[in-house]
């Protein structure tokens, strides 16, 4: 119980403060989980992002998922998911009835500043993660060319691309790579879990055929049955079920879900989504805006229900069937220099993401970036708490906007 209400606690926190999108959350998770709490090594977090971000579904959503299911089973991993959704969903709801309060300049430079925030904290992730999953000269190498990949190309099958070749190319050339290059340097950094959370072999079997039923069933029952309920539920389940790289990229999808069937109209939809910018939490939780607007279903918080279980389910279910056969085979050679490659490849792709879209849409002043440079300076060299710098980049951009 108490590690029950440390997780939920924790995650709750970071539901209100996480602003920045998918890529920044991972930027706070590390931060908290591996820097000052150390629930769990940075190589094991590392191995984490890069299996979460090779699966279907919410990228960040899912690593909190498993984080929470490392300190306190799956009664924590739902206790983190629910603390860190849930705000932002509750948001979202508020947002569907009045989605124009969120105006004005002093709200617009809160929320310029917020951005600025997350420039710094994925700035500190980034060079934090590269000195512990790319520090020699091959890891290096495949976190800059995965980096130069994802900015050349473009776009989240260039991320899975990027970490499948880094996997391939660590399975044949890090193989061999001496153990003691991934040691802790401290005694304090030996007792760091290493293992990555499973719920067992059984569940994730059971997860998998869950979601294989629940995939072919769900429009059949739906179409017979002319449930509108279990109509927006299918829409949200398949959303969730065919996005690689979650946060920004499901957009078309959900687009194509409910805008393209009449259920909520063009303009709704992308009012929604800015309103869905300046809020923390994950980006799946515009899901509930559109549940709760959704001329198919029950609408308000019923629809907004519906719509947040079908787009995050496929993902957690996913995640739960993947764990198991990962940790059966994560510690052979190949799979190690595999996992050394992806784990590197990360790096490269949170680099590449503290570009562009993390600077680019940030930073356009240069008070921006004088703001950018405290920030980091507060997280890496004043080891602050990311809620604290939250709040100073926000009373920053506001008042630069009041001045």
């Amino acid at each position: 119980m108490p590690n029950l209400a440390a997780v939920a606690g924790v995650f709750l926190r970071l539901g209100l403060t996480s602003f920045g999108g998918p890529i920044a959350h991972l930027g706070y998770f590390r931060d908290e989980f591996v820097t000052r709490r150390r629930w769990l090594s940075d190589r094991a977090y590392g191995e984490l992002v890069a299996l979460c971000q090779f699966l279907p579904g919410p990228a960040s959503s899912q690593v909190g998922f498993a984080i929470g299911m490392r300190r306190a089973g799956l009664a924590g991993a739902l206790a983190a998911f629910a603390a860190f959704t849930l705000p932002s969903a509750a948001l979202m709801v508020w947002a569907a009835a009045s989605v124009d309060a969120v105006s004005g300049p002093l709200a617009g430079g809160v929320i310029d500043g917020l951005k600025v925030v997350a420039v710094a904290v994925v700035a500190h992730a980034v060079w934090g993660m590269a000195r512990s999953l790319a520090p020699d000269r091959s890891r290096g190498s495949i976190a800059i060319a995965a980096a130069v990949a994802v900015l050349l190309v473009g776009g989240p099958y260039a991320q899975l691309l990027a970490i499948a070749l880094a996997a391939i190319a660590g399975a044949i050339w890090l193989r061999d790579a001496d153990q003691s290059e991934d040691a802790p340097t401290s005694a304090s950094a030996t007792a760091l879990p290493d293992a990555l959370p499973t719920a067992g072999t059984r569940v994730g079997v059971g997860a998998l055929v869950v979601l294989a039923l629940l995939l072919v069933a769900s429009p059949i029952v739906a179409a017979t049955t002319g449930s509108e309920a279990l109509a927006l539920f299918d829409a949200f389940l398949r959303s969730g079920a065919l996005v690689f790289g979650g946060g920004h990229v499901v957009l078309p999808l959900l687009d194509s879900s409910v805008v393209g069937p009449g259920w909520v109209d063009a303009e709704t939809f992308l009012a929604g989504y800015g309103a869905a910018q300046a809020l923390p939490g994950p980006l799946f939780a515009f899901a509930a805006y559109l549940g709760a607007l959704s001329e198919v279903g029950p609408g308000g918080v019923a629809g907004a229900a519906i719509a947040l279980a079908g787009i995050f389910l496929p993902g957690f279910l996913l995640l739960l069937g993947a764990l198991p056969l990962w940790a059966a085979i994560r510690r052979r050679p190949r799979a190690t220099g595999a996992v050394r490659g992806a784990s590197a490849a990360v790096v490269g792709i949170l680099g590449a993401a503290l570009y562009d879209p993390v600077f680019t849409t940030s930073v356009t002043r240069v008070d921006q970036f004088a703001l950018a440079l405290v920030c980091f300076g507060l997280l890496a060299l004043w080891r602050c708490p990311a809620w604290a710098v939250v709040l100073l980049g926000a009373g920053a951009g506001a008042a630069s906007s009041w001045l």
